[in-house]
């Protein structure tokens, strides 16, 4: 591992390992409550996201292909096992009514339902990208390790609110419907792709060597599209289409206007 990088990151990858720690707390003192404990399998997913941030560290990232194994690590995959461990539901059930009224308060602010719209999300995603490969922000983050970490930290926010406006268990805003979540999510896939083709064609300028860009390029396109295959996953798997009465739906057929 690149040492200067590296001792960089650790400060990101301590705040989740903590997070992990009072989250697997809370699932402990949910079940100590007698309620019927915590899903055994959110914390495996909330620890799997964690997990994933540390092999992310582990990754070398002095060059462009270990930046983008962190990019996609630390912005796409982690946040999905993050979000599926549906930490805001567990603190709904743990924190006192006072606490618990003023969290749902403030996911209710008209703030948070910009912030937690999938557009938004799209917009700090892939906005977030393409500012870094097509202006001289990724060269900087080369040269000043602060700014290194800062792109991970805005890489690693951004893809948990993404992942949760698109696909999050926990309570939230309302909502867009799940068709125009997957509209959003199949926009998100098209820029992926796309900028790993100009990538991949030379047409960007990533101070690497042409094999390091084409192989970072087939790993944001490839593993990319795979990250975000299982957020579509997610997504249909907890969809649940409104079903309209037999005999409401007869009367709406029956009061339309000749």
């Amino acid at each position: 591992m690149n040492g200067h990088h590296g001792a960089t990151v650790w400060p990101l990858l301590l705040v989740p390992l903590v997070v992990f720690w009072v989250y697997l707390a809370a699932a402990l003192r949910e079940r100590d409550a007698g309620r019927g404990g915590w899903s055994h399998w959110r914390t495996a997913s909330f620890g799997a996201g964690t997990a994933l941030l540390a092999v992310a560290v582990l990754v070398p990232g002095h060059d462009l292909v270990g930046h983008m194994w962190r990019h996609l690590l630390v912005g796409m995959l982690a946040p999905l096992g993050l979000v599926l461990g549906a930490p805001g539901t567990l603190a709904l059930r743990v924190l006192d009514r006072r606490r618990g009224r003023a969290l749902v308060r403030a996911l209710r602010h008209p703030v948070a339902r910009v912030v937690a719209h999938p557009v938004t999300g799209l917009l700090l995603t892939a906005g977030g990208l393409y500012a870094l490969h097509l202006t001289p922000l990724y060269r900087a983050s080369l040269d000043h390790p602060p700014l290194h970490t800062l792109v991970l930290a805005h890489f690693l926010a951004s893809g948990y609110l993404f992942t949760w406006a698109i696909a999050g268990p926990d309570p939230g805003p309302h909502r867009p419907a799940v068709p125009l979540r997957l509209v959003v999510l199949g926009v998100s896939v098209a820029a992926h792709a796309a900028l790993a083709h100009l990538m991949y064609a030379g047409l960007v300028d990533t101070a690497a060597t042409v094999a390091q860009t084409r192989t970072a390029a087939t790993l944001m396109y490839y593993v990319g599209d795979l990250a975000e295959l299982l957020l579509a996953l997610a997504v249909l798997v907890t969809w649940r289409p409104a079903r309209v009465h037999p005999g409401v739906r007869s009367a709406q057929l029956t009061s339309r206007p000749a």
